[in-house]
């Protein structure tokens, strides 16, 4: 079936093609019907299926013929060790822990945090609780105390699972003096706290509610899945950048498991047994998703990697990882791309390895500027796909389908509507608009399966955050447009609209002809407050290693890209080189806290950021030296 004809079904009789999805995987108890209204007016997916998704993940691909196929593969350059698990071994490790936890009193909807590094216990844990039916929340490795105690308290676990540490290439990062900070400053007290310790770093322990992650699972019996309804959650997942009171993003069973074993042919084009990766991390939803979930209900291998895209060793990492282990679809962040063609300007080290088993290469987490999109594309030789998705979907909603039919997306676009979302652009009244015309992002409801059905015990907090603003929509919170055919392109966020002399412009449209310059590894234009125009663009840009080029005349010729590509109306006039960019640990560009800095305005640092020194290099640049030109 072409896109176009499933796409259409997909809307026009929702009910049946999604119950024919639903049919594919190993229900107890099948769905009957697939959408219906929770007693709160909000749509909710498979109500009546019975299910469990780790039974889905192991063992049912152990019972049909997947026991002894590589389930997972740990390759951690930080430490330089390489482990595989079969299916079979993995489902062994899962029971066993499962029994762990089952042991300590965790039974059908009780919380259980996560606070791990990538390493195979995570997944175990993640699975154990989804085999018990709790809900498990993971939080990144690495978060403050603080921002742990805010999850604690909403999420109020019966049992924390952490390890004594982590590695950020050579930097020892322990976990065990957060969790106990953490612990001390929320008002809720777990039971107690898991720990698996490293042999690196070494946890303290607390007599009577920490306890040793390997004593446990030595003297643990296996627990056997147990089911559960469609519409009990999965998992919470708080968004990122969260102050005051956290949005904890709930994903349901049911929902869930249809639409990312649907995704994996749909819209990832790989086949069971193929080897698929995701250089994410479990800590945000693509780690949830296309590292632990995904993969495994589809029966595939998935790779867990501990390492980086650059520094672990170098900037062939990636490529290393690939050829190693015969991926077939493999899944990234535009900045991972950024950071590998900063350090290897021209590639080099993707010619050292054997790519052949390679199929497609994905991108999401942020725009993807079409200077990286063409250099991963000539570098790689292979089809280069930009999609676009939320923590809140869960999985795409807008991609090129490579797995229903590859389609002709131009550079820049991230695609057509994944089936099952009716995406739009909407004026700010909510009027649907036209071709090439930009807006809101806006998901008629009902949105899909496997997106959020509401957030953690606030569902008044969910029908304000997203249900309100354009009723009868979701409102992403992103700005775009369509092209003639149909085509999508995300311009950002809808703060990174700025407003020039009554011009209102994208920033992403700038940052598109500032990243085309061939000294330019990555940057950000972001608008700041100004007397005459309301705001003025200011470009920030990291130039590539081994770059020489002075900064008058760089400036200078960025200042004529973006008049010859956006238009003089967008009164670009200032470039500063910077040694960095603040970004999230996921890759995100602080862009807000760019603005703060250049408006001279108070912020608060999110949780997020993975590295706070440079938001002391960056105010060096920008004031009181570097006021903005009129």
């Amino acid at each position: 079936m072409s896109y176009a004809a499933e796409y259409t079904r997909s809307l026009q009789d929702r009910e049946n093609f999604w119950l024919d999805q639903a049919s594919k995987l190993d229900w107890f108890v099948q769905p009957e019907k697939a959408l219906s209204v929770d007693d709160q007016g909000l749509y909710r997916w498979f109500k009546g299926g019975k299910l469990n998704t780790a039974y889905l993940a192991l063992d049912y691909h152990v019972a049909n013929g997947r026991a002894e196929q590589a389930a997972l593969i740990y390759d951690s350059p930080v430490t330089g060790r390489k482990i595989t698990y079969t299916y079979r071994e993995l489902l062994d490790q899962v029971a066993r822990f499962a029994g762990v936890l089952s042991k300590l009193g965790v039974v059908k909807g009780d919380r259980v945090i996560i606070y791990m590094p990538m390493i195979p216990q995570t997944l175990v844990a993640m699975l154990a609780c989804a085999r018990l039916g709790a809900i498990h929340s993971v939080v990144f490795g690495g978060f403050s105390s603080h921002e742990l105690a805010i999850r604690i308290d909403d999420a109020k676990p019966k049992v924390m699972v952490t390890a004594s540490g982590g590695l950020e290439i050579q930097k020892v990062i322990p976990y065990k003096p957060m969790v106990d900070a953490s612990i001390e400053e929320a008002v809720h007290k777990p039971e107690h706290v898991v720990v698996y310790q490293r042999d690196f770093v070494e946890a303290p322990m607390q007599e009577g509610r920490d306890l040793d992650w390997e004593a446990l699972e030595a003297d643990a019996t296996p627990h056997g899945w147990v089911e559960l309804d469609a519409t009990d959650p999965l998992y919470i997942l708080y968004t990122s950048g969260t102050t005051g009171k956290p949005k904890g993003v709930v994903r349901d069973n049911g929902g869930h498991a249809v639409a990312l074993t649907y995704s994996m042919r749909a819209i990832y084009g790989v086949k069971p047994g193929e080897v698929y990766w995701a250089a994410s991390d479990v800590g945000w939803v693509v780690g949830h998703s296309y590292i632990v979930y995904a993969p495994l209900l589809f029966g595939c291998t998935t790779i867990l990697y501990e390492g980086k895209p650059v520094k672990t060793p170098d900037a062939g990492a990636f490529w290393r990882v690939m050829a190693e282990h015969r991926v077939s679809v493999f899944f990234t962040a535009p900045t991972a791309i950024r950071a590998i063609k900063k350090e290897d300007p021209e590639g080099k080290l993707a010619g050292q390895y054997n790519l052949s088993a390679l199929r497609y290469i994905f991108l999401a987490g942020e725009h993807c500027d079409i200077p990286t999109y063409e250099w991963v594309n000539n570098i790689l030789k292979k089809p280069v796909i930009d999609h676009w998705w939320q923590t809140e979907s869960g999985w795409p909603m807008l991609t090129n389908p490579a797995g229903t039919e590859l389609l002709p997306v131009p550079p820049g676009s991230a695609g057509v509507p994944v089936c099952g979302y009716d995406i739009q652009i909407l004026s700010p009244s909510g009027e649907e608009l036209g071709p090439h015309a930009e807006g809101a992002v806006g998901i008629r409801l009902p949105l899909a399966p496997g997106c959020l059905p509401s957030l953690w015990q606030n569902d008044e907090n969910f029908k304000q955050s997203y249900l309100t603003l354009y009723p009868g929509y979701y409102a992403s919170g992103d700005g775009g447009y369509k092209d003639e055919n149909g085509y999508v392109t995300i311009t950002g966020r809808m703060d990174d609209i700025i407003n020039v002399a009554g011009h209102r412009l994208s920033t992403t449209e700038m940052e598109e002809a500032v990243a085309g310059h061939p000294a330019v590894a990555e940057c950000a234009v972001i608008g700041v407050a100004d007397a005459m125009k309301g705001q003025i663009p200011i470009g920030f840009v990291v130039l590539k290693d081994g770059v020489t080029i002075g900064d008058e005349e760089l400036e200078r010729e960025l200042v004529q890209l973006v008049r010859t590509k956006v238009g003089p109306v967008a009164a670009f006039k200032q470039a500063i080189v910077v040694k960095r960019l603040p970004k999230t640990r996921s890759g995100k560009i602080l862009r807000k806290i760019m603005r703060a800095m250049a408006d001279g305005t108070p912020f608060q640092p999110p949780s997020t950021i993975e590295d706070m020194s440079v938001l002391g290099e960056l105010e060096e640049r920008i004031q009181p030296n570097n006021p903005p030109k009129a």
